[in-house]
């Protein structure tokens, strides 16, 4: 059997077993005697709005590759997670789904106690837009106090060009400020975020000259390697951060930003400033 006879048989196996995982009843259909359980292939056809012949031969392997548009159908008609519509792209297709970005909202308790546990290390919680829904004691000592900002306002970006405080930290505020932009640009655009991320570009375009010039150079970075973040903070000093970005398990919505204390005086010293508020 070639790899892609394998690829059709491993994706058939697992639609047929998604599908008589499902209670016919929560789907509207009659509460009839059937000789097996879950849907039957062609009310999985039925709400998928294709063939009940070609999902049979799909199920069976032999159906040929189906269409990303059809996999959408299918993942919809059979009500599968995100993790389990990737896993269906990647058996049919080879491939991951195309990204369609949808908010989050705010982060859940157990995510919140991780950020906790990471001081000294400042930490915070990124959306695709980059947005700031979550963030550690450590974060609002060292680059600002989120809380103390309005919902709205608590993006990365409108930080970084709009707050001279967050300015004035920045030893090499420029270099910082275009790599940021490049960043944004390229996982907004990763992430199918373009849409919801434009009304912010536009405003920003209109209200930061600075961020208009960099907006215009379109430039992209990818995801930050080996970069040490410096800060000058107000009262405290001068502080060096390993910058690093992690995924979020369950949630293509977010990213964990860590700043790690370059030294250990660095962390001594965050750590003082957390045991006295």
């Amino acid at each position: 059997m070639s790899e892609h006879q394998d690829g059709e048989k491993r994706l058939g196996a697992w639609l047929r077993d998604r599908r008589m995982r499902l209670d016919p009843a929560a789907f509207g259909f009659p509460p009839e005697r059937r000789r097996t359980s879950g849907l039957r292939r062609e009310e999985v056809a039925q709400r998928a709005s294709i063939s009940p012949t070609w999902y049979t031969w799909l199920e069976q392997g032999r159906g040929g590759a189906p269409s990303a548009e059809v996999l959408e159908r299918i993942a919809h008609a059979l009500l599968l997670t995100d993790i389990e519509r990737e896993h269906v792209f990647l058996l049919g297709l080879g491939r991951p789904p195309d990204a369609h970005y949808r908010s989050g909202g705010s982060v859940t308790p157990r995510l919140q106690r991780v950020l906790d546990t990471l001081d000294p290390s400042p930490a915070l919680i990124r959306t695709a837009t980059w947005d700031v829904p979550a963030w550690n004691r450590a974060a609002t000592i060292m680059l600002g106090d989120y809380g103390a900002l309005p919902p709205a306002e608590r993006n990365i970006l409108r930080i970084i060009f709009l707050d001279p405080r967050s300015r004035a930290m920045q030893p090499d505020w420029e270099s910082v400020a275009r790599y940021v932009v490049g960043a944004f640009r390229i996982e907004t655009a990763r992430a199918g975020a373009a849409g919801e991320s434009a009304p912010l570009v536009r405003e920003l375009c209109q209200i930061s000259p600075e961020f208009r010039t960099m907006w215009h150079e379109n430039g992209v970075n990818g995801g930050p390697v080996d970069i040490v973040k410096r800060i000058h903070h107000p009262i405290l000093g001068h502080f060096a951060f390993e910058h690093s970005t992690f995924s979020v398990d369950g949630r293509p919505d977010l990213t964990l930003v860590i700043y790690n204390p370059a030294t250990p005086e660095d962390a001594g010293r965050i750590r003082e400033a957390l045991a006295h508020g």
